[in-house]
């Protein structure tokens, strides 16, 4: 069964710009998933626990604040409890409804589900570049998500603590793959799954030789991101592809904001000295 309905993403706070190479859009560089909407819909991640095909796609959460950040009076924390028992969990961050899921509420992973199992495929998707293999990961990053339930601890952000899970499980996975990798296929031609456009939207004709010169620069770029050190790699695909600031990137690499900083700065020239034929 497929889903035309678009998963809402992480919210991601507003960065401060790195000098890096002009890099193109999502979908002009690194492989999306072939599906048409980016992930399989019957993937295994729904049998993770009974119910879970019928999750609601359309999720609205607020922004993952800090557990506390506000005050409630006791009439507002009565209306959030009401909501809260008919389901309705869009008063909570990610990190409350994280919380409800420890106390029992298995509505509460549906809605985390939900919300970032599309991202985390996608995310998982650019670090091993294979679609099967990204949808096994995903499934294993919410399965480490919901057996930690009772554990949890909201001290950090919900999703760093998500990202640095996927982040983990793909280091492995490429560390216990290195000698079984060969060449992937490239998928240059995807629409884009988010906005369903395609490169060069501007000629919808393009000539032979210019079809040819954007698969030599996206796969360049592709080629050279993957080539960076493991922590520069993982640093870009997340501050350029999942919006995510320099905290929150120390926060997943444990590193300190200034550390990243470095780190991505040392990655983007990299990258525009390799890519300078090309920008």
């Amino acid at each position: 069964m497929k889903s035309s309905r678009t998963p809402v993403t992480p919210p991601s706070e507003p960065r401060a710009e790195v000098d890096d190479p002009q890099f193109p859009a999502e979908s002009d560089d690194l492989p999306q998933p072939e599906a048409e909407d980016g992930v399989s819909e019957d993937m295994g991640t729904l049998a993770i626990h009974p119910g879970l095909l019928n999750t609601p796609q359309d999720v609205h959460l607020p922004a993952d604040r800090p557990l506390g950040a506000e005050a409630l009076t006791p009439e507002q924390a009565r209306i959030r409890a009401e909501a809260i028992a008919r389901g309705d969990f869009s008063q909570l961050s990610d990190a409350e409804v994280m919380l409800e899921l420890r106390s029992g509420n298995l509505a509460a992973f549906d809605i985390l589900l939900a919300k970032y199992r599309k991202p985390i495929i996608h995310f998982m998707f650019r670090m091993v570049h294979n679609q099967a293999v990204a949808e096994e990961l995903a499934q294993e990053v919410f399965l480490r998500i919901y057996r930690s339930r009772e554990t949890y601890r909201a001290e950090a952000r919900f999703s760093t603590w998500l990202y640095r899970i996927a982040t983990n499980l793909g280091v492995n996975h490429a560390r216990d793959t290195r000698h079984e990798r060969s060449a992937s296929t490239i998928y240059l031609d995807e629409t884009d799954a988010e906005t369903g456009t395609t490169p060069d939207v501007a000629d919808s004709t393009p000539s032979a030789e210019a079809n040819m010169l954007r698969r030599e620069r996206m796969n360049a770029i592709r080629q050279h991101v993957l080539a960076l050190p493991e922590r520069q790699q993982h640093a870009v695909l997340m501050h350029k592809y999942e919006g995510m600031d320099y905290k929150q990137i120390g926060e997943v690499l444990k590193l300190s904001e200034s550390a990243t900083k470095s780190l991505l700065f040392r990655a983007y020239q990299t990258l525009r000295e390799k890519l300078k034929d090309f920008v």
